[in-house]
Protein backbone atom coordinates (compact mmCIF):
# COMPACT_ATOMS: atom_id res chain seq x y z
CA UNK A 1 0.00 0.00 0.00
CA UNK A 2 1.22 3.50 -0.82
CA UNK A 3 2.81 5.54 1.94
CA UNK A 4 0.97 8.36 3.65
CA UNK A 5 2.05 11.43 5.54
CA UNK A 6 -0.20 10.63 8.51
CA UNK A 7 -1.93 7.46 9.63
CA UNK A 8 -4.84 7.91 12.06
CA UNK A 9 -6.02 4.85 13.96
CA UNK A 10 -9.70 5.15 14.85
CA UNK A 11 -12.49 7.02 13.05
CA UNK A 12 -14.25 8.07 16.23
CA UNK A 13 -14.91 11.46 17.77
CA UNK A 14 -11.27 12.55 17.53
CA UNK A 15 -10.17 10.63 14.45
CA UNK A 16 -12.87 11.96 12.09
CA UNK A 17 -12.09 15.54 13.08
CA UNK A 18 -8.34 14.98 12.66
CA UNK A 19 -8.87 13.48 9.20
CA UNK A 20 -10.79 16.60 8.19
CA UNK A 21 -8.23 19.07 9.51
CA UNK A 22 -5.09 17.30 8.29
CA UNK A 23 -6.41 16.97 4.73
CA UNK A 24 -7.98 20.42 4.43
CA UNK A 25 -4.96 22.15 2.86
CA UNK A 26 -4.45 19.37 0.31
CA UNK A 27 -0.79 19.19 1.27
CA UNK A 28 -0.79 15.92 3.23
CA UNK A 29 -1.94 12.40 2.39
CA UNK A 30 -3.85 10.84 5.26
CA UNK A 31 -4.99 7.27 5.93
CA UNK A 32 -7.83 6.76 8.42
CA UNK A 33 -8.23 3.22 9.75
CA UNK A 34 -11.50 2.15 11.40
CA UNK A 35 -12.19 -1.35 12.71
CA UNK A 36 -15.95 -0.84 12.39
CA UNK A 37 -18.07 -0.31 9.33
CA UNK A 38 -20.37 2.30 7.87
CA UNK A 39 -22.66 4.39 10.04
CA UNK A 40 -25.41 4.33 7.40
CA UNK A 41 -27.98 2.93 9.80
CA UNK A 42 -31.36 4.47 10.56
CA UNK A 43 -31.06 3.70 14.27
CA UNK A 44 -27.79 5.64 14.42
CA UNK A 45 -29.13 8.77 12.76
CA UNK A 46 -32.52 8.79 14.51
CA UNK A 47 -31.57 10.24 17.91
CA UNK A 48 -33.61 7.98 20.19
CA UNK A 49 -32.30 5.00 18.23
CA UNK A 50 -29.25 5.00 20.48
CA UNK A 51 -31.24 2.69 22.74
CA UNK A 52 -30.94 0.06 20.01
CA UNK A 53 -27.23 0.77 19.50
CA UNK A 54 -26.55 0.31 23.19
CA UNK A 55 -25.98 -3.43 22.87
CA UNK A 56 -25.59 -3.97 19.13
CA UNK A 57 -22.36 -5.93 18.61
CA UNK A 58 -22.17 -4.86 14.97
CA UNK A 59 -21.45 -1.25 15.97
CA UNK A 60 -20.52 -1.56 19.64
CA UNK A 61 -17.55 -3.18 21.38
CA UNK A 62 -19.70 -4.10 24.40
CA UNK A 63 -16.79 -4.11 26.82
CA UNK A 64 -17.17 -5.27 30.40
CA UNK A 65 -15.09 -4.51 33.45
CA UNK A 66 -13.87 -7.01 35.97
CA UNK A 67 -15.96 -7.56 39.12
CA UNK A 68 -15.85 -4.42 41.26
CA UNK A 69 -15.62 -4.85 45.02
CA UNK A 70 -17.15 -1.40 45.50
CA UNK A 71 -20.17 -2.44 43.39
CA UNK A 72 -20.95 -5.54 45.43
CA UNK A 73 -18.89 -7.70 43.08
CA UNK A 74 -20.82 -6.65 39.97
CA UNK A 75 -19.18 -6.01 36.62
CA UNK A 76 -19.89 -2.81 34.72
CA UNK A 77 -21.00 -2.76 31.09
CA UNK A 78 -19.06 -0.34 28.85
CA UNK A 79 -20.51 0.34 25.38
CA UNK A 80 -17.99 1.89 22.98
CA UNK A 81 -18.55 2.74 19.33
CA UNK A 82 -17.22 0.35 16.67
CA UNK A 83 -18.41 2.29 13.62
CA UNK A 84 -17.61 5.46 11.70
CA UNK A 85 -18.06 8.23 14.24
CA UNK A 86 -17.10 5.92 17.11
CA UNK A 87 -18.93 6.59 20.34
CA UNK A 88 -20.31 9.85 18.93
CA UNK A 89 -22.49 7.61 16.74
CA UNK A 90 -24.00 5.68 19.66
CA UNK A 91 -23.95 8.10 22.62
CA UNK A 92 -26.84 9.99 24.23
CA UNK A 93 -25.80 13.21 22.41
CA UNK A 94 -25.69 15.45 25.51
CA UNK A 95 -23.22 18.24 24.76
CA UNK A 96 -21.16 19.40 27.74
CA UNK A 97 -17.82 21.18 27.64
CA UNK A 98 -16.95 20.99 31.33
CA UNK A 99 -16.14 23.79 33.73
CA UNK A 100 -13.32 26.28 33.80
CA UNK A 101 -11.47 24.69 36.69
CA UNK A 102 -11.31 21.31 34.88
CA UNK A 103 -8.94 22.80 32.34
CA UNK A 104 -7.17 25.05 34.83
CA UNK A 105 -6.28 21.78 36.56
CA UNK A 106 -4.92 20.44 33.27
CA UNK A 107 -2.65 23.46 33.01
CA UNK A 108 -1.65 23.27 36.67
CA UNK A 109 -0.54 19.66 36.13
CA UNK A 110 2.23 21.01 33.89
CA UNK A 111 0.40 21.09 30.56
CA UNK A 112 1.21 24.52 29.17
CA UNK A 113 -1.44 25.75 26.74
CA UNK A 114 -4.33 23.68 28.16
CA UNK A 115 -5.96 26.15 30.57
CA UNK A 116 -9.51 27.40 30.06
CA UNK A 117 -8.53 30.50 28.09
CA UNK A 118 -6.30 28.31 25.89
CA UNK A 119 -8.95 25.72 25.03
CA UNK A 120 -11.98 28.01 24.69
CA UNK A 121 -11.10 29.10 21.11
CA UNK A 122 -11.01 25.44 20.05
CA UNK A 123 -14.37 24.70 21.63
CA UNK A 124 -15.78 27.65 19.72
CA UNK A 125 -14.19 26.78 16.39
CA UNK A 126 -15.72 23.31 16.15
CA UNK A 127 -19.33 24.24 16.92
CA UNK A 128 -22.37 26.03 15.65
CA UNK A 129 -24.69 26.70 18.57
CA UNK A 130 -28.33 27.00 17.56
CA UNK A 131 -28.78 30.27 19.48
CA UNK A 132 -25.76 31.86 17.82
CA UNK A 133 -22.24 32.78 18.76
CA UNK A 134 -20.93 35.10 21.46
CA UNK A 135 -17.83 35.43 23.61
CA UNK A 136 -18.31 31.83 24.74
CA UNK A 137 -20.10 30.02 21.91
CA UNK A 138 -19.23 29.33 18.30
CA UNK A 139 -21.42 29.84 15.23
CA UNK A 140 -19.17 28.82 12.32
CA UNK A 141 -18.12 25.25 13.16
CA UNK A 142 -19.30 22.01 11.62
CA UNK A 143 -20.62 20.44 14.83
CA UNK A 144 -24.20 21.62 15.36
CA UNK A 145 -25.52 21.91 18.92
CA UNK A 146 -29.26 22.25 19.48
CA UNK A 147 -30.99 24.10 22.31
CA UNK A 148 -33.86 21.78 23.26
CA UNK A 149 -35.59 24.09 25.76
CA UNK A 150 -38.79 24.42 23.73
CA UNK A 151 -38.92 20.76 22.65
CA UNK A 152 -38.45 18.72 25.82
CA UNK A 153 -41.25 16.83 27.58
CA UNK A 154 -43.59 19.01 29.72
CA UNK A 155 -42.50 17.22 32.90
CA UNK A 156 -39.05 18.78 32.46
CA UNK A 157 -40.57 22.15 33.37
CA UNK A 158 -41.91 20.70 36.62
CA UNK A 159 -38.55 19.19 37.47
CA UNK A 160 -36.73 22.45 36.72
CA UNK A 161 -39.20 24.31 38.90
CA UNK A 162 -38.57 21.82 41.70
CA UNK A 163 -34.81 22.28 41.31
CA UNK A 164 -35.32 26.02 41.72
CA UNK A 165 -37.48 25.41 44.80
CA UNK A 166 -34.59 23.33 46.17
CA UNK A 167 -32.31 26.35 45.83
CA UNK A 168 -30.62 25.78 42.47
CA UNK A 169 -30.65 28.54 39.88
CA UNK A 170 -31.56 28.24 36.23
CA UNK A 171 -28.81 28.87 33.73
CA UNK A 172 -29.27 30.21 30.23
CA UNK A 173 -26.21 28.32 28.99
CA UNK A 174 -24.22 25.78 31.02
CA UNK A 175 -21.68 25.74 28.16
CA UNK A 176 -21.19 29.48 28.49
CA UNK A 177 -19.24 31.54 31.00
CA UNK A 178 -20.38 29.56 34.05
CA UNK A 179 -21.45 25.91 34.11
CA UNK A 180 -23.49 26.13 37.31
CA UNK A 181 -27.26 25.83 37.10
CA UNK A 182 -30.12 23.68 35.81
CA UNK A 183 -31.73 23.74 32.36
CA UNK A 184 -32.79 21.62 29.43
CA UNK A 185 -29.79 19.81 27.97
CA UNK A 186 -28.16 20.85 24.72
CA UNK A 187 -27.70 17.95 22.32
CA UNK A 188 -25.83 17.21 19.10
CA UNK A 189 -28.84 16.98 16.80
CA UNK A 190 -29.63 18.97 13.65
CA UNK A 191 -33.03 18.94 11.93
CA UNK A 192 -33.95 15.73 13.70
CA UNK A 193 -30.77 13.81 12.89
CA UNK A 194 -27.84 12.89 15.12
CA UNK A 195 -24.72 14.97 14.60
CA UNK A 196 -21.69 12.70 15.01
CA UNK A 197 -18.06 13.31 14.31
CA UNK A 198 -18.55 11.32 11.12
CA UNK A 199 -21.44 13.44 9.80
CA UNK A 200 -19.89 16.72 10.91
CA UNK A 201 -16.24 16.23 9.96
CA UNK A 202 -15.62 13.05 7.97
CA UNK A 203 -18.41 13.31 5.40
CA UNK A 204 -17.34 16.78 4.20
CA UNK A 205 -13.76 15.53 3.80
CA UNK A 206 -14.50 12.09 2.38
CA UNK A 207 -14.15 13.07 -1.28
CA UNK A 208 -10.80 14.76 -0.89
CA UNK A 209 -8.24 12.90 -3.01
CA UNK A 210 -5.65 13.09 -0.22
CA UNK A 211 -7.83 11.18 2.29
CA UNK A 212 -8.23 7.41 2.25
CA UNK A 213 -10.64 5.76 4.69
CA UNK A 214 -10.45 2.03 5.32
CA UNK A 215 -13.26 0.43 7.31
CA UNK A 216 -13.27 -3.01 8.91
CA UNK A 217 -9.52 -2.56 9.30
CA UNK A 218 -8.23 -3.68 12.70
CA UNK A 219 -4.92 -2.10 13.71
CA UNK A 220 -2.83 -4.79 15.40
CA UNK A 221 0.35 -2.87 16.20
CA UNK A 222 2.34 0.26 15.53
CA UNK A 223 5.55 -0.38 13.62
CA UNK A 224 8.80 1.12 14.90
CA UNK A 225 12.29 1.81 13.67
CA UNK A 226 14.15 1.96 16.95
CA UNK A 227 12.06 4.33 19.05
CA UNK A 228 10.31 6.11 16.20
CA UNK A 229 6.93 5.11 14.79
CA UNK A 230 7.07 4.41 11.07
CA UNK A 231 3.76 2.71 10.28
CA UNK A 232 0.93 0.41 11.26
CA UNK A 233 0.14 -3.24 10.83
CA UNK A 234 -3.54 -4.02 10.37
CA UNK A 235 -5.92 -6.77 9.35
CA UNK A 236 -8.68 -6.32 6.82
CA UNK A 237 -10.68 -9.42 6.14
CA UNK A 238 -8.22 -12.26 6.57
CA UNK A 239 -5.33 -10.29 5.13
CA UNK A 240 -2.61 -8.73 7.23
CA UNK A 241 -1.09 -5.58 5.77
CA UNK A 242 1.47 -2.95 6.66
CA UNK A 243 1.33 0.72 5.76
CA UNK A 244 3.91 3.41 6.43
CA UNK A 245 3.77 7.03 7.53
CA UNK A 246 6.29 9.60 6.33
CA UNK A 247 5.48 11.96 9.20
CA UNK A 248 3.40 10.61 12.10
CA UNK A 249 1.20 7.83 13.40
CA UNK A 250 -1.72 9.14 15.48
CA UNK A 251 -3.69 6.96 17.90
CA UNK A 252 -7.33 8.03 18.21
CA UNK A 253 -8.73 4.66 19.18
CA UNK A 254 -10.20 5.88 22.47
CA UNK A 255 -9.47 5.55 26.16
CA UNK A 256 -9.81 1.76 26.03
CA UNK A 257 -7.96 0.89 22.85
CA UNK A 258 -5.31 3.57 22.46
CA UNK A 259 -3.44 2.27 25.54
CA UNK A 260 -3.97 -1.40 24.69
CA UNK A 261 -2.75 -0.83 21.14
CA UNK A 262 0.36 0.80 22.56
CA UNK A 263 0.85 -2.21 24.82
CA UNK A 264 0.41 -4.69 21.97
CA UNK A 265 2.98 -2.60 20.06
CA UNK A 266 5.59 -2.85 22.82
CA UNK A 267 5.02 0.48 24.58
CA UNK A 268 3.78 0.06 28.13
CA UNK A 269 4.61 -1.50 31.50
CA UNK A 270 7.64 -3.71 30.89
CA UNK A 271 6.52 -6.60 33.11
CA UNK A 272 3.13 -6.74 31.43
CA UNK A 273 4.66 -6.73 27.94
CA UNK A 274 7.14 -9.47 28.83
CA UNK A 275 4.36 -11.55 30.42
CA UNK A 276 2.67 -11.75 27.02
CA UNK A 277 5.82 -12.02 24.93
CA UNK A 278 5.71 -8.49 23.52
CA UNK A 279 9.06 -6.96 22.47
CA UNK A 280 9.64 -3.96 24.74
CA UNK A 281 10.09 -0.90 22.54
CA UNK A 282 9.82 1.38 25.57
CA UNK A 283 9.02 0.56 29.18
CA UNK A 284 6.26 3.06 30.05
CA UNK A 285 4.49 2.14 33.30
CA UNK A 286 1.82 4.85 32.84
CA UNK A 287 0.32 3.40 29.65
CA UNK A 288 -3.16 2.23 30.61
CA UNK A 289 -2.96 3.65 34.13
CA UNK A 290 -4.85 6.58 35.70
CA UNK A 291 -8.20 5.46 34.24
CA UNK A 292 -11.14 7.59 35.32
CA UNK A 293 -14.85 7.22 34.63
CA UNK A 294 -18.05 8.77 35.93
CA UNK A 295 -20.18 6.57 38.15
CA UNK A 296 -23.88 7.40 38.34
CA UNK A 297 -27.14 6.21 39.83
CA UNK A 298 -30.83 6.80 39.04
CA UNK A 299 -33.84 7.00 41.34
CA UNK A 300 -37.05 5.70 39.76
CA UNK A 301 -40.41 7.34 40.39
CA UNK A 302 -43.96 6.43 39.43
CA UNK A 303 -45.78 9.44 38.00
CA UNK A 304 -49.35 10.72 38.23
CA UNK A 305 -48.91 12.44 34.89
CA UNK A 306 -48.11 10.93 31.50
CA UNK A 307 -44.44 10.45 30.66
CA UNK A 308 -42.74 9.20 27.52
CA UNK A 309 -43.68 5.69 28.67
CA UNK A 310 -47.27 6.53 27.73
CA UNK A 311 -46.20 7.18 24.14
CA UNK A 312 -43.35 4.71 23.63
CA UNK A 313 -44.88 1.63 25.26
CA UNK A 314 -48.04 0.94 23.17
CA UNK A 315 -47.54 -0.10 19.54
CA UNK A 316 -49.87 2.61 18.32
CA UNK A 317 -47.88 5.23 20.22
CA UNK A 318 -44.66 4.12 18.58
CA UNK A 319 -46.40 4.11 15.20
CA UNK A 320 -47.65 7.67 15.66
CA UNK A 321 -44.28 8.94 16.85
CA UNK A 322 -42.54 7.16 13.98
CA UNK A 323 -44.88 8.74 11.43
CA UNK A 324 -44.35 12.14 13.02
CA UNK A 325 -40.59 11.70 12.91
CA UNK A 326 -40.54 10.56 9.29
CA UNK A 327 -42.78 13.43 8.19
CA UNK A 328 -41.47 16.29 10.34
CA UNK A 329 -38.18 15.14 11.94
CA UNK A 330 -39.38 16.19 15.38
CA UNK A 331 -41.06 14.76 18.47
CA UNK A 332 -39.58 12.41 21.09
CA UNK A 333 -37.76 10.28 18.50
CA UNK A 334 -35.67 13.32 17.54
CA UNK A 335 -34.33 13.80 21.07
CA UNK A 336 -32.31 12.15 23.80
CA UNK A 337 -34.11 10.82 26.87
CA UNK A 338 -31.67 12.80 29.02
CA UNK A 339 -33.73 15.93 28.52
CA UNK A 340 -32.99 18.15 31.52
CA UNK A 341 -30.40 18.37 34.23
CA UNK A 342 -27.65 20.60 35.38
CA UNK A 343 -24.47 21.18 37.32
CA UNK A 344 -24.80 22.09 40.96
CA UNK A 345 -22.98 22.27 44.28
CA UNK A 346 -23.95 19.56 46.73
CA UNK A 347 -23.03 21.95 49.53
CA UNK A 348 -23.16 25.73 49.73
CA UNK A 349 -19.64 25.63 51.19
CA UNK A 350 -18.12 24.49 47.88
CA UNK A 351 -16.51 26.97 45.52
CA UNK A 352 -17.21 24.91 42.39
CA UNK A 353 -19.80 22.57 40.89
CA UNK A 354 -19.39 18.96 42.00
CA UNK A 355 -22.56 17.13 40.87
CA UNK A 356 -24.28 16.59 37.52
CA UNK A 357 -28.05 16.04 37.56
CA UNK A 358 -30.17 14.20 35.01
CA UNK A 359 -33.93 14.17 34.49
CA UNK A 360 -35.36 11.61 32.08
CA UNK A 361 -39.15 11.58 31.50
CA UNK A 362 -39.08 7.83 30.79
CA UNK A 363 -38.38 4.71 32.82
CA UNK A 364 -37.40 1.09 32.25
CA UNK A 365 -37.20 -0.67 35.58
CA UNK A 366 -36.53 -4.21 34.34
CA UNK A 367 -34.18 -4.00 31.35
CA UNK A 368 -32.06 -6.92 30.25
CA UNK A 369 -28.62 -6.28 31.79
CA UNK A 370 -26.72 -3.96 29.50
CA UNK A 371 -29.71 -3.31 27.25
CA UNK A 372 -31.77 -0.13 27.15
CA UNK A 373 -34.66 -0.70 24.79
CA UNK A 374 -35.84 2.89 25.01
CA UNK A 375 -38.85 2.11 22.84
CA UNK A 376 -40.03 -0.50 25.37
CA UNK A 377 -40.25 1.38 28.67
CA UNK A 378 -42.30 0.51 31.75
CA UNK A 379 -46.04 -0.07 31.25
CA UNK A 380 -46.84 2.71 33.70
CA UNK A 381 -45.93 6.44 33.73
CA UNK A 382 -42.51 6.81 35.33
CA UNK A 383 -39.34 8.85 35.23
CA UNK A 384 -35.75 8.91 36.46
CA UNK A 385 -33.79 11.48 38.40
CA UNK A 386 -30.09 10.71 38.30
CA UNK A 387 -26.74 12.04 39.47
CA UNK A 388 -23.06 11.62 38.85
CA UNK A 389 -20.25 13.28 40.81
CA UNK A 390 -18.35 15.50 38.39
CA UNK A 391 -14.76 14.93 39.45
CA UNK A 392 -14.09 11.46 40.91
CA UNK A 393 -10.73 10.92 42.56
CA UNK A 394 -10.49 7.13 42.13
CA UNK A 395 -8.26 5.85 39.35
CA UNK A 396 -8.02 2.43 37.79
CA UNK A 397 -6.30 0.84 34.81
CA UNK A 398 -6.74 -0.85 31.45
CA UNK A 399 -4.33 -3.44 30.11
CA UNK A 400 -4.06 -6.31 27.69
CA UNK A 401 -5.07 -9.68 29.10
CA UNK A 402 -3.59 -11.81 26.36
CA UNK A 403 -0.94 -11.78 23.66
CA UNK A 404 -3.80 -12.06 21.16
CA UNK A 405 -4.80 -8.59 19.99
CA UNK A 406 -8.42 -9.65 19.44
CA UNK A 407 -8.84 -10.69 23.07
CA UNK A 408 -10.88 -8.31 25.26
CA UNK A 409 -8.87 -5.97 27.47
CA UNK A 410 -8.75 -6.06 31.24
CA UNK A 411 -10.72 -3.05 32.52
CA UNK A 412 -10.48 -2.21 36.23
CA UNK A 413 -12.07 1.19 36.96
CA UNK A 414 -11.48 0.88 40.71
CA UNK A 415 -14.75 2.70 41.40
CA UNK A 416 -15.29 4.33 44.80
CA UNK A 417 -11.76 3.56 45.91
CA UNK A 418 -11.60 6.78 47.89
CA UNK A 419 -13.83 7.85 50.75
CA UNK A 420 -14.25 11.18 48.98
CA UNK A 421 -15.92 9.48 46.02
CA UNK A 422 -18.38 7.59 48.20
CA UNK A 423 -19.26 10.76 50.09
CA UNK A 424 -19.85 12.52 46.76
CA UNK A 425 -22.28 9.76 45.74
CA UNK A 426 -24.12 10.01 49.07
CA UNK A 427 -24.36 13.79 48.70
CA UNK A 428 -25.66 13.31 45.17
CA UNK A 429 -28.48 10.93 46.06
CA UNK A 430 -29.53 13.26 48.85
CA UNK A 431 -29.84 15.97 46.19
CA UNK A 432 -32.16 13.71 44.17
CA UNK A 433 -34.49 13.43 47.12
CA UNK A 434 -34.17 17.09 48.00
CA UNK A 435 -35.52 17.98 44.56
CA UNK A 436 -38.15 15.21 44.62
CA UNK A 437 -39.47 16.53 47.94
CA UNK A 438 -40.31 19.95 46.51
CA UNK A 439 -43.95 20.81 45.85
CA UNK A 440 -43.50 20.89 42.06
CA UNK A 441 -42.44 17.23 42.14
CA UNK A 442 -44.72 16.07 44.92
CA UNK A 443 -47.69 17.07 42.79
CA UNK A 444 -46.51 14.47 40.25
CA UNK A 445 -44.88 11.66 42.24
CA UNK A 446 -46.97 8.69 43.34
CA UNK A 447 -44.04 6.91 44.97
CA UNK A 448 -40.31 6.31 44.83
CA UNK A 449 -39.96 2.83 43.36
CA UNK A 450 -36.18 2.51 43.51
CA UNK A 451 -34.55 2.45 45.92
CA UNK A 452 -37.72 3.08 47.94
CA UNK A 453 -38.49 5.28 50.92
CA UNK A 454 -37.27 2.67 53.42
CA UNK A 455 -33.70 3.32 52.21
CA UNK A 456 -32.80 6.29 54.42
CA UNK A 457 -29.77 5.93 56.67
CA UNK A 458 -26.24 6.44 55.34
CA UNK A 459 -25.41 2.73 55.47
CA UNK A 460 -28.59 1.91 53.56
CA UNK A 461 -27.75 4.55 50.96
CA UNK A 462 -24.25 3.13 50.62
CA UNK A 463 -25.61 -0.39 50.16
CA UNK A 464 -27.96 0.83 47.43
CA UNK A 465 -25.14 2.72 45.70
CA UNK A 466 -23.05 -0.44 45.69
CA UNK A 467 -25.97 -2.52 44.43
CA UNK A 468 -27.26 -0.26 41.64
CA UNK A 469 -24.78 2.39 40.48
CA UNK A 470 -23.02 2.00 37.15
CA UNK A 471 -20.80 3.58 34.56
CA UNK A 472 -21.93 6.71 32.73
CA UNK A 473 -19.53 5.68 29.92
CA UNK A 474 -16.96 8.48 30.18
CA UNK A 475 -13.68 6.55 30.19
CA UNK A 476 -10.59 8.76 30.01
CA UNK A 477 -7.03 9.48 31.21
CA UNK A 478 -5.38 6.15 30.23
CA UNK A 479 -2.64 7.88 28.20
CA UNK A 480 -2.46 10.84 30.53
CA UNK A 481 -0.93 14.12 29.39
CA UNK A 482 1.76 15.63 31.58
CA UNK A 483 5.49 16.05 32.18
CA UNK A 484 7.40 12.79 31.86
CA UNK A 485 7.93 11.94 35.51
CA UNK A 486 7.02 8.30 34.96
CA UNK A 487 3.34 8.97 35.62
CA UNK A 488 2.28 10.26 32.18
CA UNK A 489 2.25 9.08 28.59
CA UNK A 490 2.11 12.14 26.31
CA UNK A 491 3.49 15.66 26.59
CA UNK A 492 1.53 18.88 26.19
CA UNK A 493 1.75 18.52 22.41
CA UNK A 494 0.27 15.01 22.67
CA UNK A 495 3.53 13.32 21.64
CA UNK A 496 4.29 10.00 23.32
CA UNK A 497 7.23 10.60 25.66
CA UNK A 498 10.46 9.20 24.29
CA UNK A 499 8.91 7.90 21.05
CA UNK A 500 9.33 9.81 17.83
CA UNK A 501 6.52 10.48 15.33
CA UNK A 502 3.80 9.04 17.56
CA UNK A 503 0.90 10.89 19.21
CA UNK A 504 -2.28 10.04 21.06
CA UNK A 505 -5.22 12.34 20.35
CA UNK A 506 -8.44 11.32 22.12
CA UNK A 507 -9.97 11.17 25.61
CA UNK A 508 -7.13 8.95 26.79
CA UNK A 509 -4.90 12.03 27.13
CA UNK A 510 -7.17 13.86 29.61
CA UNK A 511 -5.12 14.63 32.74
CA UNK A 512 -8.35 14.41 34.75
CA UNK A 513 -11.95 13.65 33.94
CA UNK A 514 -13.98 16.72 32.99
CA UNK A 515 -17.22 17.76 34.69
CA UNK A 516 -19.84 16.15 32.49
CA UNK A 517 -20.24 14.22 29.27
CA UNK A 518 -16.94 13.79 27.46
CA UNK A 519 -17.67 14.02 23.72
CA UNK A 520 -17.30 17.81 23.53
CA UNK A 521 -13.90 17.94 25.30
CA UNK A 522 -12.71 15.04 23.14
CA UNK A 523 -13.54 17.06 20.02
CA UNK A 524 -11.73 20.05 21.51
CA UNK A 525 -8.63 17.92 22.14
CA UNK A 526 -8.72 16.79 18.50
CA UNK A 527 -9.15 20.35 17.21
CA UNK A 528 -6.24 21.64 19.28
CA UNK A 529 -4.22 18.53 18.53
CA UNK A 530 -4.71 18.99 14.78
CA UNK A 531 -3.49 22.58 15.04
CA UNK A 532 -0.35 21.43 16.85
CA UNK A 533 0.31 18.63 14.37
CA UNK A 534 0.03 21.03 11.45
CA UNK A 535 2.27 23.55 13.20
CA UNK A 536 4.90 20.91 13.95
CA UNK A 537 4.82 19.71 10.32
CA UNK A 538 4.95 23.03 8.52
Amino acid sequence: MADFDFIIIGAGSAGCLLANRLTRSGRFRVLLLEVGGSDRRFMIHMPIGYGHSFYNSKINWRFETGPQDALAGRTSYWPRGKVLGGSSSINAMVYVRGQRNDFEDWRAAGNVGWGWDDVLPYFKSIETFERGGDAWRGDKGEFFVSDMTSAVHPLCSDWLRAAEQAGFRRTADYNGEDQEGVSAYQISVKRGFRVSSATAFLYPAAQRPNLKVLTEALATRVLFDGQAAIGVEFEQGNKKQQVFARREVILSAGAVQSPTLLQHSGVGPGELLQKFGKPVVKNMPAVGRNLQDHLGIDYLYRSRRPTLNSLLRPWWGRFMLGARYILFRDGPLSQSVNQAGGFVKSSADLDHVDTQLYFSPVSYSKPTPGVRRLTMPDPFPGFFIGIQPCRPTSRGFIEIGSAEFKAPPVIEPNYLATQEDMQSMIAGVRLIRRIAEQSAMQAIIIDEMKPGKDVQGEQDLIADIRARSGSVFHASCTCRMGPDDGANVVDARLRVHGIGRLRVVDAAVFPNLTSGNTNAPTLMVAEKGAAMILEDNR
